[in-house]
């Protein structure tokens, strides 16, 4: 049997995985919109496609997103954008009866000083980090309206939070972009020039934790795909997201010496100090995604490889864009 499904966000990295990885089942007819067809900020525009279209299920992956810079710089954009989005999508679809939807968070939802690794339970329990709390709060607020409508509609509206995510399709700003592309792109770019030594924001002692966006997308579909049974049975009616990640993580130090590597850059790695370093650790507890059978396939070296073969190959045509965008 056909099932529409409409992935929101289908140009974004996330999106563009989760459109792969659906793609791979011929019973899957993938709906999308790009931002000039339909404006996922704008109520009137989110009603009129939901009456419009018939759709059985949703992936909501699109979202304002950023790294540290661009958090700080523009907070007020991604606290109401993000807001707008998932309200406009998560209402319309239980008003025009989509009955399972499936909700893309952060990591960024825990407190900065959350217990590692983090636990699904750690939500709500401390102060968030600073730099990325519009954001955060946002992404918090998408979780609570599942469940809420959960509680009330008896939908079937699924939370996962990914951990750090990377891979084809990344924006590679060297500012707006996250650690991963924008080092991607600043040591390949240090290679062409023969640069002698190259910056790397903070004191490289922050530890991170990455996932291959193909893995997240396997994981995505996997979370769908389960019986009701099978999902309440790891989750609560009013903590029911699910972390995704590969339950280890490296320091910036660490995967700065990898992507050196895999880039071929020869010169030196220095660390500003003057920059900040966020959050100290972030890593995800993933024991209710293992225990439902779910593992990442990617190894970081080996994503990480993926991922700048997959920006050598667009390098040219996204530098003409200003790689501001995909």
């Amino acid at each position: 049997m056909t099932r529409r499904i409409f992935v929101a966000g289908h140009r974004g990295m996330v999106g563009s995985a989760l459109v792969r990885r659906l793609g791979n089942d011929p019973d899957n007819e993938i709906v999308t919109r790009t931002h000039m067809q339909l404006d996922l900020t704008n109520q009137q525009q989110v009603k009129e496609f939901f009456a419009n279209e018939r759709v059985d299920e949703v992936y909501l992956a699109a979202a304002r997103a950023g790294g540290i810079h661009a958090n700080n710089s523009f907070p007020a954009e991604f606290i109401y954008e993000n807001l707008a989005i998932e309200c406009n999508i998560i209402h319309q679809a239980w008003s025009s009866g989509v009955s399972k939807l499936l909700f893309l968070g952060s990591s960024c939802i825990y407190p900065r000083l959350a217990s590692q690794p983090m636990k699904e339970s750690e939500l709500m329990t401390g102060p968030l980090e600073p730099t990325n709390e519009p954001y955060a709060i946002a992404k918090i607020a998408g979780i609570k309206l599942c469940e809420s409508y959960n509680r009330q509609y008896q939908t079937d509206y699924r939370s996962v939070m990914p951990t750090n995510l990377y891979g084809p399709g990344d924006n590679f700003h060297p500012q707006n972009g996250h650690v991963i592309p924008a080092l991607l792109r600043r040591f390949h770019e240090a290679k062409l020039e023969n640069a002698d030594s190259l910056a790397v924001w903070g004191s490289g002692k922050s530890l991170r934790e990455f996932l291959h966006v193909d893995d997240m997308a396997r994981a995505c579909v996997h979370i769908m795909n389960m019986s009701p049974d099978a999902h309440q049975a790891v989750t609560k009616p009013r903590l029911s997201h699910i972390n995704v990640g590969t339950g280890k993580d490296c320091s910036i130090a660490e995967l700065a010496g990898l992507i050196k590597e895999v880039t071929g850059y020869e010169g030196d790695i220095v660390y500003d100090t003057s920059k900040p370093d966020g959050t100290p650790r972030k890593l995800m507890d993933s024991t209710r995604l293992n225990e439902l059978g779910w593992k990442p396939e990617y190894t970081l070296k080996a994503g990480l490889a993926n991922a700048y073969q997959w920006f050598v190959n667009h390098h040219s045509k996204l530098k003409k864009q200003g790689l501001s965008q995909q």
